[in-house]
């Protein structure tokens, strides 16, 4: 098989840099352990900052190569050739820049602010980029909250009440209609972002969303809401996969998990307004119009925070990453001195990137293939076998259960519709309140152990939910409060952690090349099981009552606990790029791994034994891995010599 290319922005064909780790068979799994005594807490600290050894592709390279192929990027394309040759000395150890003599005070005062204090330094580009693309995630929010409370009117209004044939399937077929479009059209996201690029693509679907919202409110029969809410997803889609890896691209490493975390934040935000015009909107007399009018408000109010983003995207940069693979390095240069601090870590950040960009040896490579290698491709099908286990796992945790009906589970439990819809608000209340602890521990705790935390509590507060309706009817009081003591606690546990991690896992994992076909296929699959939720919870309160249909969502919420365990992998710090040598092992050693390391904490924290930890399982380091085919041709890359180019790049 031929030495696989790469595309630059000259259309010069570049070897990888090193071969790609996820194309290697999988190590020994005695190698992938090593000594707990040799492991170095300052090294993984490093490399997670992207200066260490393993994870820093340019960390083997002396200073002064790094500094030659600094000034040779620079002159390629008429930038700086100094600042670019500092920056990419800085870029090869990003922590020792005290030790760097060419580095000035004030950028070291940057630098340092960057490290110790990186939420206070992130740049007003940066905070917009963030705010502008995840309140387009508040649309996303109303739209499952409203349709709670437009549930109480619109099957009347058009007779889908009992009587009319198979109305439970009809009213979970219009409510759920936006997440069967949105499994279709996340696939679409792909084109859009090759076309439009990353920020034209979230204008674009809250177009769409804007217009469906408004088609909402003029309905007149069942099925026409059916085909108003079904195109919805024409917008919802797209942009749910798209949001998440813009901000990954915009966002520095240390705290990226936080900031991409808005997007889970502004939906809990667009979850507890919808609540709030659904009570706005109640009390809205018919005005002479025989379905009503308050049902139509609510629906169509979710196209209020759509103004907001189509006003603000147009004026906010585009992702430097993106502009890099197009091969527009200015524009990308452009950017990304708006989204850094200074022209030091807007270089640095640059440069980095496209170095690790010039070793992506498929990003141009026909879609099908692509496809085709998240699955076959060791590196992708982990983060493929991940991102879906999250998104699965979003859904069938049984939160949207609670956010689509309810008010109508509320009533269940005794409430007046009003009140039920007072409770309600109060669940997005919970939801919103609770997302915020997030942004304080997804970046300390890591995505995986959030998860680990998060599970074992929904599934219990599940179980509470359902057997509050063992309660009789002679204690309605009891039973109601036992109902929501057990929604509202399972919410803010699911708020803290299964909320914001899918999206924020699932923008990070892929690798650049396929990062828009994986983003699709994480998002399809949350909202094909979103839809699989809206659609089937009707009927399945039907045949397995109140009880056994909590009992059935609390059942999953265990096994999630031990998928998370066995097949989901960390991505806690290391940069987008860095995460290669994460994800190229082996999943049968990482799962056995795993299963041994949970049993040995069992056994020490549980069971009291004084046993030794098992040492921290290790990963493949794409750095050292040799070419064969390279090799056989006599090419040697261990070293930059006096060239200034990149390996494999043409003179």
């Amino acid at each position: 098989m031929s030495e696989p290319k790469i595309v630059n922005p000259e259309n010069d064909p570049v070897p990888l840099m090193q071969q790609d780790a996820s194309h290697n068979s999988t190590a020994d799994s005695s190698s992938m352990m090593k000594s707990g005594q040799e492991f170095d807490e300052r090294s993984r600290n490093r490399e997670e900052a992207g200066g260490g050894e393993r994870g820093n592709l340019l960390a083997h390279y002396t200073e002064e190569d790094v500094m030659n192929l600094g000034r040779h990027f620079a002159e390629k394309y008429d930038l700086d050739p100094e600042l670019f040759a500092r920056a990419a000395a800085l870029s090869r150890a990003p922590e020792d820049y005290q030790d760097m003599p060419f580095i000035t005070d004030d950028e070291k005062q940057i630098l340092y602010r960057e490290i110790e204090h990186p939420y206070t330094s992130i740049s007003p580009a940066v905070f917009w980029v963030i705010m502008a693309s995840s309140i387009s995630a508040v649309i996303q929010g109303m739209d499952e909250s409203v349709i709670n409370g437009a549930s109480l009117f619109w099957p009347k209004a058009f007779g889908v009440v009992e009587g009319f044939k198979n109305y439970d399937l009809v009213q979970g077929l219009v409510n759920g209609a936006p997440y069967l479009c949105c499994s279709v059209s996340c696939w679409t996201t792909d084109l859009w972002n090759r076309h439009l690029g990353r920020k034209w693509t979230i204008f674009w679907t809250c177009g769409i969303s804007f217009a469906t919202c408004v088609w909402q409110g003029f309905v007149n029969n069942w099925w026409h809401l059916f085909l108003s809410r079904f195109f919805l997803g024409f917008g919802i889609g797209p942009k749910s996969a798209t949001v998440p890896v813009y901000a990954a691209e915009c966002t520095p490493a240390k705290i990226r998990g936080s900031l991409v975390m808005l997007w889970q934040f502004f939906t809990a935000v667009g979850i507890m307004l919808g609540y709030v015009m659904s009570l706005a909107f109640y009390y809205v007399p018919r005005h002479g119009i025989k379905s009503g009018i308050n049902w139509r408000l609510m629906l169509g109010s979710a196209c209020l925070p759509c103004i907001i983003v189509l006003s603000s995207m147009p004026w906010i940069p585009e992702s430097p990453r993106w502009l890099l693979g197009k091969g527009r390095v200015h524009d990308a240069w452009d950017s990304m001195q708006r989204m850094r601090r200074c022209k030091i870590s807007a270089a640095r950040d640059l440069f980095y990137s496209y170095t690790l960009l010039k070793e992506e040896a498929q990003y141009d490579v026909p879609t099908p293939r692509r496809v085709k290698e998240l699955f076959t491709v060791r590196r992708n099908r982990n983060a493929t076998i991940g991102s879906w286990i999250v998104m699965f796992m979003q859904q069938f945790c049984g939160i949207n259960v609670i956010a689509y009906y309810s008010s109508s589970i509320f009533i269940l439990s005794g409430l007046s519709e009003v009140k039920a819809m007072l409770a309600s608000w109060g669940f997005g209340m919970v939801n919103f309140v609770f997302a915020i602890p997030a942004f304080l521990v997804i970046d300390k705790l890591g995505r995986r152990n959030l998860l680990l935390i998060t599970f074992p509590l929904m599934g219990a507060f599940l179980f509470v939910t359902g057997f509050g309706f063992l309660i009789n009817d002679n204690n309605k009081h009891g039973r109601l409060a036992m109902v929501s003591v057990g929604i509202y606690f399972f919410t803010a546990v699911y708020s803290s952690g299964e909320g914001p991690v899918p999206f924020t896992y699932s923008a990070e994992c892929f690798p650049l090349y396929v990062r828009d076909l994986g983003m699709s296929w994480a998002t399809a699959t949350c909202w094909f099981f979103n839809f699989i939720l809206a659609f089937t919870w009707p009927r399945l309160l039907n045949a397995f009552g109140n009880v056994g249909a909590f009992m059935w969502y609390a059942g999953w919420n265990v096994a999630g606990f031990f998928m998370v365990l066995l097949f989901v992998i960390e991505t806690k710090g290391l940069t987008l790029e860095e995460l290669d040598d994460r994800f190229n092992v082996s999943m049968h050693t990482h799962a056995v791994y795993q299963f041994r390391n949970f049993w040995n904490s069992v056994q020490r924290h549980v069971f009291r034994k004084k046993i030794a930890k098992l040492p921290p399982l290790t990963y493949t380091n794409r750095n050292h891995i040799s070419n064969q085919e390279w090799e056989s041709k006599g090419i040697e890359i261990d070293h930059l010599e006096d060239t200034a180019r990149f390996p494999g790049e043409k003179a």
